[in-house]
């Protein structure tokens, strides 16, 4: 008994002489660590922990009126090959040998960049000399495609075998391409630079955001980032843009300087009764001739506004009684003199009007008459004239939600800075010798059509931040009244006349199917350097007459075909979209019109390329014909009395004849299919760089253009 005590005390010391012994160890590294090694461990801590790593917010999204996003950031990623991770070493490098043929191939064919011979060089030289970066190409890359690259060889093994590396950078994507471009606006490429022009840059404080701060620490091998401070996502704009509108006057605007070979090109659609804008255009001539949005000058360009500048005139004068339109003047043969410069009409190589009643001088859009009649009634004090024009508001800042707006400038004779002369209020009666942002004028058209009151255009509604409506825009106004509203009866029913009188310069926009009221205008374009022998012709008006819903400025500048003409040239523009807009108000349905009237084919639609079952949802919703049809994908052509079908073959084997086909149902067919789709324009499928009919390996990338 006594030698089993002694045996269990011993075996008692033994341990506990370890446990005392151990303590004195952690305690002596401890003290080791705490002050002799102290600086070492702090270094190395610092180096495994990084700290006030920014964390960038979601900038704020841009909507339509409708809700439909029109400016949106998505991540894009550059991606590179860290080489020198240790698996892709073990073994004398037989993971990397392994996969770099395969590898080579799938990103020759994922980047299209590089043959694979490229890529398998290109690799191995960075592979032998140890490179910690390599950037596998120079393209970003969207989400779905990182997703597809991370199932390629090598990478689908994880980043730590691979060496696969990501970086994330936000683009700016525009989901209707270059609808309203330039107003919704560009952002630096360094997204956290902000808003470069338009909405973007005007709202950049309420769309940027609040950064975020972070930590990132490394833990077992591997980077872990805890947010400190969250950030702040931007918050969201919605616009007065109406998309279908603005599509409309973008087709119209472009079918129209490219018909007239001019150099600019400007439209502006208003709702008369709100201000706000529903679209605007702005395209310039490019070397190719192609025209493209490179700057808003239908807010910014300061030019001579030409004769829709005599309706200002006209109002002023007969507003303060000084002029009744029924007043004659004589206009001669279509030439004046005023000092030391002749005025001329543009029919005086037909003998100019000769005598004609104010009325018609607008109708006519005469130089002589309308100048005349002001230099009668102003010409003792043209500082009246001027005064009358501010009184309208004609020169008040508008204070647009645009970069770069320009404020209208027009000359007071007590303005010692600039030069009055003899000539000066005869030339500027009729639009010269001042000048006017088309956005101006279309303003104040509107307010002729407003029953003369004078709003502010705006271009954005409201701010929100996560659905919660944080600030709202309305309806501001400038001049409750621009004139009387005897006077705005006598104006409304001139520029009635501008279209429907037989002497109206505004015949060509006369339209059957709405009543348009408005002035055209043709100015010569004057530089430093004189007259330059080119115009800029204008037509600015609203519709429809009898219950005014939008205003329109439409401004051409040096068309390069035809006989400058307002009426005739940007005319055409104006009335193809006042029908095209009037059209998709239009609530009439086939039935309502007499079948008498119409022949049969009329009753059979072009559609596009698509589902059958849409088609037919569709046609019968009109009480439309269509033929019967037992696949899910058709073609549609008129064949009688009805819509007949064709069949379209789609099989997981060979490439769809896509043609005809929408953006929707096209990526929908290709991506059920396997294929990486790639899309170019809007509109319809006309051209795709597979053969239809070819067989092909899923994964394929394949191209659609639309137009």
């Amino acid at each position: 008994m006594t030698e089993k005590r002694r045996n269990i005390v011993l075996r008692f010391g033994i341990v506990y002489t370890i446990i005392c012994l151990s303590f004195v160890m952690v305690l002596y590294r401890i003290v080791k660590i705490q002050f002799v090694e102290r600086n070492q461990w702090m270094a190395l801590a610092a180096k495994s922990v990084k700290t006030d790593i920014v964390v960038k917010p979601n900038r704020g999204n841009i909507y339509a009126c409708d809700g439909r996003l029109m400016a949106s950031s998505i991540p894009t990623y550059y991606v590179y090959m860290d080489l020198r991770v240790d698996a892709l070493h073990k073994d004398e490098g037989a993971l990397f040998s392994e996969n770099i043929d395969s590898l080579s191939i799938y990103l020759s064919s994922f980047f299209r960049d590089k043959t694979p011979t490229n890529y398998k060089s290109i690799l191995t030289k960075a592979y032998q000399s140890g490179v910690g970066e390599f950037q596998l190409s120079e393209k970003r890359i969207s989400y779905a495609q990182l997703k597809q690259l991370k199932t390629l060889p090598l990478f689908r093994l994880g980043r730590n075998k691979s060496g696969l590396i990501t970086k994330e950078y936000f683009k700016r994507v525009r989901p209707f391409g270059s609808l309203a471009q330039r107003t919704i606006g560009d952002i630096f490429a360094d997204e956290s630079k902000g808003g470069k022009n338009g909405i973007e840059l005007s709202f950049n404080s309420s769309l940027i955001g609040t950064p975020g701060v972070s930590i990132r620490q490394k833990v077992a091998n591997n980077y872990m980032e805890t947010v400190q401070i969250e950030p702040i996502d931007g918050m969201d704009i919605k616009s007065t843009i109406d998309i279908d509108l603005q599509d409309i006057a973008e087709k119209a605007l472009v079918d129209g300087v490219k018909q007239f070979d001019a150099a600019v090109g400007y439209a502006i659609l208003m709702e008369v009764h709100t201000g706000e804008v529903k679209a605007i255009v702005n395209m310039q001539k490019n070397k190719d001739g192609s025209y493209t949005e490179n700057r808003n000058g239908a807010v910014s360009d300061m030019t001579e506004p030409g004769s829709t500048f005599k309706v200002a005139s006209v109002m002023a004068a007969l507003d303060e009684g000084k002029v009744k339109m029924s007043d004659t003047i004589n206009t001669f043969n279509g030439q004046y003199k005023y000092g030391n410069r002749t005025m001329t009409d543009h029919n005086a190589n037909h003998g100019g009007f000769h005598k004609i009643t104010l009325v018609q001088a607008i109708y006519g859009s005469s130089n002589i008459g309308v100048s005349r009649a002001i230099v009668k009634a102003y010409g003792k004090d043209p500082g009246a004239f001027v005064n009358k024009l501010y009184a309208m508001k004609l020169n008040e800042p508008l204070k647009l939600e645009i970069p770069g707006t320009a404020k209208p400038f027009i000359r007071h004779p007590n303005d010692k800075s600039h030069e009055w002369s003899v000539t000066t209020l005869p030339w500027m009666s009729v639009g010269y010798e001042t000048q006017v942002p088309p956005i101006y004028t279309l303003t104040f058209y509107n307010a002729i059509a407003n029953d003369g009151k004078m709003i502010r255009p705006f271009f954005v509604k409201s701010i929100s931040k996560n659905g919660q409506l944080v600030k709202e825009y309305t309806t501001e106004v400038i001049n409750p009244a621009i004139c009387k509203q005897t006077t705005l009866a006598e104006i409304r029913s001139a520029l009635l006349g501008v279209v429907e009188d037989k002497m109206g310069t505004g015949k060509p926009v006369f339209s059957k199917y709405v009543r348009i009221a408005g002035k055209s205008g043709t100015a010569q374009v004057w530089t430093s350097g004189g007259n330059t022998g080119k115009h800029q012709v204008a037509f600015c008006g609203y519709f429809p007459y009898e219950n005014p819903l939008y205003s329109c400025i439409v401004v051409m500048r040096e068309p390069g075909i035809g006989h400058a003409s307002g009426g005739h040239m940007s005319g055409l523009v104006f009335k193809n979209i006042a029908e095209r807009v009037m059209a998709l108000n239009s609530n009439r349905k086939p039935t309502h019109v007499g079948l008498d009237s119409i022949k049969a084919e009329d009753l059979c639609p072009n559609t596009k390329v698509g589902y059958y079952k849409a088609i037919q949802t569709v046609m019968s919703g009109l009480n439309l014909p269509l033929a019967a049809n037992s696949t899910d994908w058709v073609k549609t052509y008129a064949k009688q009395s009805q819509t007949a079908v064709q069949p379209i073959t789609v099989s997981n084997r060979v490439v769809p004849d896509l043609c005809g086909m929408g953006a929707k149902d096209a990526v929908y067919i290709l991506e059920n299919m396997g294929f990486n789709v790639q899309v170019q324009g809007r509109g319809k499928v006309i051209s795709q760089n597979m053969k239809p009919g070819t067989y092909f390996k899923k994964g394929s990338s394949v191209m659609i253009n639309l137009q």
